[in-house]
């Protein structure tokens, strides 16, 4: 049973945005104050990524637990309404997630993926992996 009344529920789910979301935008000024510059959500770029050092060849995603499937098999049974098309949808983000990876790799991509929640409370990881693949990228040291 939801928690939520449809009409709740439903501007909740209005508000969910697929790109410029608060953990993007977090992580990107963020980079931003510390002068790296970067292009967002880069349609050329194989699976949009939301951050992309296009020169150094470097994609960043900002994923959200729920809708990329973190802890997957231990939080897939939380959902309880609709739970056939939740299912389906997240299990379909995280094998699109899988191979966007996989293809930017195969094309000699860095790919740096971090969870919302690391983001907002961890910041300072997520910026400390970026700068290092952007000097090992700077420095010819691709992996």
């Amino acid at each position: 049973m939801d928690v939520l009344t449809t009409d709740q529920r439903r501007k909740n789910m209005q508000a969910i945005r697929g790109k410029r979301t608060r953990i993007e935008e977090k992580l990107s000024k963020a980079l931003f104050a510390l002068g790296l510059r970067y292009n967002r959500n880069d349609k050329t770029i194989f699976g949009k990524p939301d951050i992309v050092f296009k020169r150094l060849k470097i994609a960043i995603f900002c994923d959200s637990e729920y809708f990329h499937g973190k802890d997957w098999e231990k939080e897939k049974h939380r959902i309880k309404t609709n739970t056939e098309f939740w299912h389906k949808k997240i299990e379909e983000n995280m094998l699109r997630d899988q191979q966007v990876t996989a293809e930017l790799l195969k094309n000699n991509w860095k790919v740096l993926r971090f969870w919302g929640k690391e983001i907002e409370k961890n910041i300072d990881f997520c910026i400390g992996k970026i700068i290092k693949a952007i000097e090992e990228r700077k420095h010819g040291q691709l992996h």
